[in-house]
């Protein structure tokens, strides 16, 4: 009888089960892997094999016997280490070396050659998986314990190496279950490395990016070089709020799968701020791959993805961020599968006006000939520009107030306001499946964003004066719901909307 050990594959964000069955029969020996499987699963008969001789029981090479084992569903490309563990568990089951029941249990694991497992990714969508489908029992490397054992409900037995197993399932050496890992073990407090309080003057940016945080809205960041809009945007990092239980487990799947989870900290509950170089590539930017994984756009999920020398990103770059500012998602489509990840972010841009970075400065004269200006501006498309929130001007600070030593309201203070917007967002829109002002749907922007005919009338005669898009009028009220969030006013008044109006792009950068 072929024994049957359940693992999983990754497909996306989740995991599917997958049943890898283990027959033996007589004649030559051989050892076969079926199921489409990778060259990473085809060379794990190798460690299998040395990591079972190393364990003191008898290998599938010194058996005279053909060795099948199937991956099943066969129609799931099956890749990396996953399968070293539950393959060389089904082959000790089907060779009479141990019996056991393993029906409600899976088994993930890479074997080394001595036996000892080493960390696979993608573990938390696994025990989610393990959770919805009724197992009882997951069997994972110990440096992936902590991060396994924060889902409840699923018994996680940390496996140091493969002869410590035989001895749990065989009941000679009873292994305990990790202890479930509490999320609020791993929050702490944040330390703040670039605080607004000491950055000079820039009160309107502050309060631009402090409008962006609590409604997680597009912001782009315009003026001089050394204005000080890097170090706003790293700042703007500071006055994030604090991620909730559900934005955790989503964006710790996403650095899960893509590998990039320590072993003392298996949880992101930091909001994630990526900042790729102005050189990145369209496939690590939105991500994808012959075998699509998350790019950076879906690692700063719930979090802020910063590009620096915005202009200076090649343009057909930056088209590829239409979709994902649009609908919150990326789609990585290739011939052999297609794959959707979250990409909520909020964007945070950073630009000089022209190549010399002087145009419109008043206190020092651009070199840039009109049309090099025209053509700089112009790497950034109408509908990229449309899509983002807030724009806003970054002057050049004057000798005066940089020398100043009166210091400017602290990142923790304006966090406690944006905290205290995100809170009123997340009980209006309980239930919505939103939880941001920016996500908010037409239909949603109806309920939500009910404006008075006083207020109206300025909206309508700035969208006629202004010839502002569709879609530049809903990010209007978006924009005011949040203002008025900050506020805590109930009603969108019409300085909320006067000062939403401000923030719509000019005619030049």
């Amino acid at each position: 009888m072929p024994a049957k050990i359940f693992s999983s594959a990754i497909l996306g964000l989740d995991a599917v089960p997958i049943e890898v069955e283990v027959d033996l029969t007589r004649g030559l020996h051989c050892f076969n892997i079926v199921g489409l499987p990778d060259k990473a699963v085809e060379e794990s008969k190798e460690r299998v094999s040395a990591a079972i001789k190393n364990s003191e029981y008898d290998a599938p090479n010194k058996t005279n016997r053909r060795i099948i084992v199937n991956l099943a569903p066969a129609n799931i490309k099956k890749e990396g280490s996953y399968y070293d563990l539950p393959i060389a568990v089904g082959f000790l089951i089907a060779s009479e070396q141990i019996k056991t029941n393993t029906n409600d249990k899976i088994f993930v694991g890479e074997l080394a050659l001595d036996g000892s497992l080493r960390k696979v990714n993608g573990i938390l969508p696994t025990v989610i998986m393990a959770k919805k489908r009724g197992f009882k029992t997951i069997f994972v490397p110990s440096d992936n314990a902590k991060e396994a054992s924060i889902i409840e409900g699923v018994s996680v037995i940390p496996l140091k190496n493969l002869k410590e197993l035989m001895f749990h399932l065989d009941g000679s050496g009873e292994i305990s279950p990790h202890p479930v890992s509490k999320i609020d073990d791993y929050i702490c407090e944040e330390k703040i490395t670039c605080d607004f309080a000491y950055i000079k003057g820039q009160e309107s940016a502050k309060r631009a990016l402090e409008i962006a945080a609590a409604g997680a809205h597009n912001i782009l960041m315009s003026g001089p070089p050394g204005s000080g809009k890097t170090l706003l945007a790293k700042a703007f990092a500071s006055v994030l709020p604090q991620m909730t239980f559900d934005e955790i487990l989503e964006v710790t799947k996403i650095y899960s799968i893509a590998g990039r989870l320590g072993s003392e900290n298996p949880l992101i509950t930091v909001r994630p701020f990526r900042s790729p170089h102005h050189t990145a590539s369209g496939i690590s930017l939105i991500g994808g791959g012959a075998y699509p994984k998350p790019g950076e756009v879906s690692l700063s999920h719930r979090g802020v993805l910063f590009l620096d020398e915005f202009s200076e990103f090649q343009r057909n770059v930056l088209e590829n961020l239409r979709q994902p500012l649009e609908d919150g998602m990326v789609t990585v489509s290739r011939a052999k599968e297609t794959i959707t990840f979250p990409a909520r972010f909020t964007l945070a841009a950073a630009t000089n006006p022209c190549p010399c970075g002087n145009y419109n400065d008043p206190q020092k004269e651009c070199y840039c000939s009109p049309s090099i200006v025209s053509k700089y501006q112009r790497k950034i498309s109408g509908p990229l520009m449309d899509r983002i929130d807030i724009h806003i001007e970054v002057p050049r600070i004057k000798y005066e107030k940089l020398t100043s030593e009166q210091v400017a309201e602290s990142s923790l203070e304006i966090r406690k306001r944006v905290q205290k917007a995100r809170n009123l967002q997340q009980a209006r829109y309980a239930g919505e499946n939103i939880q941001t002002n920016n996500e908010m749907s037409i239909k949603q922007m109806q309920k939500y964003c009910k404006i008075d005919q006083e207020t109206d009338s300025i909206l309508r005669a700035a969208a006629n004066q202004m010839q502002l898009s569709g879609r530049s009028v809903h990010k209007i009220l978006k924009l005011a719901r949040t203002i008025a969030d900050l506020s805590g006013e109930e009603n969108i008044k019409r300085d909320f909307i006067a000062e939403a109006l401000q923030y719509r792009p000019k005619d030049n950068f």
